[in-house]
């Protein structure tokens, strides 16, 4: 062991704390909150909609409530998936570069699949 002059506590008080680990824990007890009542509604909603052609599921998605639920799940889901894999991410990736690039790669990969799922509720609501 390297004489750094700091006793045990004295070595872990001087590392600091990352003081996002609160922030984060807060952000997916949030998002898991609200992908509740959402979930719910989509099940709901799907489960109503089976059967239905592809004009009854347009019209139904171009209403204004229905394509801001499902704007807001998507961005909710998403948002959640994001930060759970974060966790994996930081827990069993230990190589630094290799993890930055991992959260680089998940972070372009929920954005792409998010813009992606956008897209597509507005093209269909909007109709096509």
């Amino acid at each position: 062991m390297i004489a750094t002059g700091r006793t045990g506590i004295g070595r872990i008080k001087a590392s600091g704390s990352a003081r996002s680990g609160a922030e984060h824990w807060w952000r997916q007890r949030l998002t898991a909150i609200a992908n509740l009542p959402l979930v719910v509604w989509f099940v709901v909603s799907a489960v109503s909609l089976s059967g239905a052609g592809y004009e009854e599921v347009r019209a139904w998605l171009g209403g204004l409530f229905n394509s801001t639920m499902m704007v807001l799940l998507v961005v909710s889901l998403f948002w959640h998936a994001r930060l759970g894999v974060q966790v994996v991410l930081e827990d069993y990736v230990h190589d630094r570069a290799l993890r930055l690039a991992a959260r680089l790669g998940l972070d372009l990969l929920a954005v792409a699949l998010a813009v992606s799922c956008l897209l597509a509720i507005l093209v269909v609501s909007l109709g096509s």
